[in-house]
Order: structure tokens, then sequence, then C-alpha cells
């Protein structure tokens, strides 16, 4: 396996030490097993640097002292993922990619980010057109989901202003991203609607018109375009990761959240190395090159544990919340409208984007009958052997009080987000008991349709959907926890799922 880059000088030794792990949860989406992530991680990562490197000899070279405008180091390197995966592809490497991803890599859709510029996803192009102080800044708090003191502190800002800071910079991409967005090549019936699009995007309390609704149902790039334009709604995360990264974009942008809350986003938080803000200052590196290998294998393997790991307990049968909320108030959401069928489903359903986190929790199917009260043996009920448990016995017999079984299966529907036409849901799955495979259905009472989903596959009949295991997580064992998240959109009323069954048996919604 090739080696890492030898850092040059204190930027790179930074780079490597907060960058490594990010680089490391994509390249693990993207392949088949951890040794061909970590090879994927490995080449990416010195793919990028060479990058880097380039980047900043040219501009050194024109002697005007200004950079140019490029994406932020992140998600640059997370670019040069998807690169190095294509390069697979080509010289006959593919057997060590995803699946969906190989698929992917041969659509128009990977097409559109080494094609013509004006035709690439517009959140790639607005992002790249920000300074690189205000990109690392918005991509930190949006996508790596890191509190915005920790922000704050990475990038050498004033905490107490760092919150209307990151709102001017949102401001700014939305700008950016609407400049773009007029100047992309289309045709005159989505031109018709691109004046309409700015204004309803721009106020939290516009309604969607009926007709521009049909048509972001039908036309992928104004569907792009309503969600980096829709600052409000809790949309920019999804919209960023789904434009910048492509295919995985919402499956690493819910790894990274995981991630966050627990505490396991690794790098330093003192200094602004990554964003040219201190450039020019000297700065010794702290470590040397085994101690940055060493400190970087070990966040990795700490974060990707925490994104692998199921998230919630058996205690009580209760699920956990762990996806529902985000340590700094900012839940993973869908971007703005709710996005055609044809647009990611097929790449982000059953893997890839749709892996989500590869947890290894999950439910299994029982029958959930009380044992009789009358039942000769008291352990076989679940009562102590002590006298003091023999002390409450009901008369007529009964050695003591009769307990019923705990529910084999719980589930926690949870609305993330919702705008006008579209929301975003999680669902949590916890059972007592393992199973081989799972497969867990729904009933919608409001008619809401399902548009894409990651972590699982999805077929929908009527208001029945039924959400079927990825390969990498259908084996879940007694006491685990499985979850998928999926984007629908919804007419009138957007009430909770109910009627959920786990491989055709009951299964009770957690309060």
């Amino acid at each position: 396996m090739p080696d890492l880059p030898t850092p040059q000088n204190a930027a790179e030794a930074a780079l490597l030490s907060e960058c490594w792990d990010a680089v490391l949860s994509y390249a693990d989406l993207c392949t088949s097993g951890s040794a061909a992530a970590t090879l994927l991680a490995t080449e990416a990562f010195t793919h990028g640097i060479d990058e880097l490197r380039a980047a900043t000899a040219a501009s050194k070279s024109t002697g005007t002292g200004r950079r140019a405008l490029r994406l932020p180091r992140i998600p640059l390197l997370l670019a040069s993922v998807r690169t190095v995966a294509g390069a697979w592809e080509t010289n006959g490497l593919g057997h060590r990619l995803d699946p969906d991803l190989r698929l992917w890599l041969h659509s128009d859709k990977a097409a559109r980010y080494i094609g013509p510029p004006l035709h690439r996803p517009l959140a790639l192009r607005g992002l790249r057109d920000m300074q690189e102080p205000d990109a690392v800044l918005l991509w930190l708090a949006e996508v790596e989901s890191l509190p915005l003191s920790a922000v704050a502190r990475r990038l050498g800002l004033d905490p107490a202003a760092a919150s209307s800071e990151l709102a001017q910079v949102r401001a700014l991409f939305r700008d950016r991203c609407h400049r773009n967005h007029i100047d992309t090549p289309m045709d005159a019936y989505c031109r018709s609607y691109a004046r309409l699009l700015d204004a309803v995007t721009r106020s939290p309390t516009a309604e969607t018109p009926e007709d521009l609704s049909r048509h972001l149902a039908r036309c992928v790039e104004c569907a792009e375009a309503a969600a980096c334009l829709r600052l409000h709604g809790g949309g920019l995360p999804a919209a960023l990761s789904s434009g910048v990264i492509g295919w995985g974009g919402l499956a690493y942008l819910e790894r990274r959240r995981r991630a966050a809350e627990a505490g396991m986003i690794g790098g330093r938080t003192d200094a602004a190395v990554d964003t040219g803000l201190n450039e020019g200052k000297p700065v010794r590196p702290r470590i040397g090159r085994t101690g940055i290998l060493v400190t970087a294998v070990l966040v990795s393997a700490l974060a990707l544990t925490v994104s692998l790991m199921p998230f919630g307990g058996s205690k009580g049968g209760d699920v956990s919340a762990a996806q529902g909320e985000s340590t700094d108030g900012q839940s993973l959401a869908d971007p703005g409208p709710s996005f055609p069928s044809g647009s990611e489903s097929e790449s982000e359903s059953g893997s890839g984007a749709g892996s989500g986190s590869r947890s290894a929790g999950s439910p299994a199917v029982a029958d959930s009958t009380s044992r009789p009260a009358g039942n000769s043996d008291p352990e076989a009920q679940g009562e102590s052997s002590s006298p003091a448990g023999k002390q409450g016995g009901a008369k007529g017999g009964a050695k003591g009080s009769t307990k019923s079984a705990s529910p084999d299966c719980r589930v926690k529907y949870e609305i993330v987000s919702e705008w006008p036409d579209g929301f975003q849901a999680t669902v949590t799955v916890t059972s007592t008991k393992a199973l081989a495979t799972w497969s867990l259905g729904w009933t919608f009472k409001d008619g809401q349709r399902v548009g894409q989903m990651w972590d699982a596959t999805f077929t929908q009949n009527d208001s029945h959907v039924t959400a079927t295991a990825a390969d990498y997580n259908k084996t879940v064992a007694a006491n685990g926890t499985f979850t998928f998240g999926f984007l629908g959109s919804w007419t009138g009323s957007n009430s909770p799922a109910r009627d959920f069954t786990l491989n055709t048996a009951s299964c009770q919604a957690a309060g």
C-alpha cells in the first residue's frame, strides 16, 4: 500500500491531522471492504495533496498574492476520492468499489462533475466561487456538523460573532448560486421559472405555486437550484453534500453528523492553518511525521467506530434518538423542495449514497405474547428466586406477579425536516432478537410518496411502503438497532407513518 505523502510544512501536517478521518469515512462508503477503503483514502489523499501543492505554486508564480478560487480542503480531498475511484474503475480495479458507485461512475450524473463548467452541479460551482475562508466556514458548520464554537476556534474567529458571520456566509453562498443559476444554459421553459424560483426561495413564508412544484418534481437542475437557494428549512447541509460530493453525499453527511454528536471529529481546533487566515506567519510543526500518522489513524478509527456503531439501546425496548438532534441544533435535512424521483434514487437507494452509515445493529421478528400466570416455574416468569421475591406472591397458587414480555420490535419515526412540498424522515428500529435480514413496512395516512432512500431500498404501492435491508446491514444482532432515512413529498397534511411491520409481524411505534 502506498504511503501517505510526507508533510512539507505545518499547514500540510495540520491538513493530515484534520482531514484524514473525513477522507477515510467517505472512502469507506465507496468501497467493498476496510482494506480497500484505506487504500482508496491513501491514494486520494496523495492526489489531493499534489493538487494543493500545484495550486499553491501557481498562485505564488503569478506574484499577485491572491489565492485562486477553489474548493475548501476537505471537499477537495473528498473530490479526490471520487476521482481516484473513477481511475480504479477505468483501470480494472472496480471490484474494490461499491457496486452502486460503479454504476454511478458510468452515468450522466458522474459526467456532470468533469463536464463543461456551466453544467456542473450548482452547489459545487457556488462553493468554488467563494473565497476560501468563507467556504471553509460554511463547510465545517453545515456538512462536517461541527459546533459553531469549535468552528470558531479552528478558524480563529470571535466566538461571539461566529453566528452572524455564518449567516453572512450563507447569504453569500446563495448569491453565488443564484448568479450561477442565471448563467446556466437552460431551455426557455426552465428560464421562465428562474425569477419565480428566486422569489419563492427568499422568504420562509412564501408558498410554492403548484405549477412550480410540478416543474421541480420533473427537472433535476431546477430542483438542485431550489435546494441551494432556500436557506431556511434546514436543507442547506444536504444541498451542499449532495452537490459537491455527488455519490454518497447524503450518507457522508449523516456519518459526519453522528461523529460530531459523539465528539469524535478529529483535528486541531486552535488554529486557522487550513484556511489561509494565518498565512505568512511561521508556524513550527508540533509533532513529527510518525506522530501525525499515528494520531490520524487513531482519530480515524474512533470516528469510523462511532459512525458504524448502532445508535440506541435495548433497555426497556427504547430506541435512541441520536439521529434526531445535533450538538449545535443543526439537524440533517433535505434540500428545500423534493427532488425528482429519478435524480438520485438509483444511486442513493440501497447502498452508496444510500449507504448512510454501515451500522451493524438491527431488528428481529418474534411473537410478543405474555407467559401464563400459572406457570409453575417462577424463574421462567422472570421472578426473583429470593425469599423477598416470593413474599409478593398472589393467593390461589401463583407465587409471583406475572410479567409481560417487552415488545420484540420498536420503531421511532421522526420527521427531521419539512418544507412546503417535501420532507425528510429518519426511521430507527430496535429489536430484541437477531435476524438474518429485515424488511420494514408501514402505511402513510395522507398519501405521502417516498422519493429516495438511504441505508435501504424501497417499494411503494399506493400508501404502503416497504423498506428492505441493504447488503451491508441486513444481518443484525439481538437487541440491535438499525436506522435508515428517506426523502418524501406530501400535499395537504404530513401525518407520521403508522401500522409498522417487521418482516410482516407487527412492530410497536415508540412514543
